[in-house]
């Protein structure tokens, strides 16, 4: 069970996160990357984003290309939100595959 504290730190960095790679998947035509959900340690020292990616064949791609650079993003998180958390907790993105997983579930449904 999450505290308060950890709800909204979880809140606002996926908030920001979102916004981020908003930003950066303009120029990418066909791709859209939104952050599903934030899972935060109790001590706040590690966050658990969730990604969930359009084309979902991409995914594994996107999120590894993510994960390369991790500290670049870690960066651009803590300057936007370097007056409302002392430390950064460290990132660690993971694909979505919940509406695939939904998806397949209907058309298991279906026949």
């Amino acid at each position: 069970m999450e505290t308060t504290r950890q709800n909204k730190i979880a809140r606002l960095i996926q908030k920001e996160l979102s916004e981020m790679f908003q930003r950066q998947t303009r120029a990418m035509h066909g791709v859209l990357v939104s952050v599903s959900i934030c899972r935060i340690s109790p001590d706040l020292s590690v966050c658990r984003v969730y990604l969930s990616v359009f084309p979902s064949e991409r995914a594994e791609e996107i999120v590894g290309n993510i994960n390369e650079n991790v500290r670049q993003v870690r960066y651009e998180l803590g300057t936007r939100v370097g007056r409302q958390l002392r430390i950064i907790p460290e990132l660690k993105f993971f694909v979505d595959d919940s509406l695939d997983y939904a998806e397949h579930i209907d058309e298991l449904l279906k026949k």
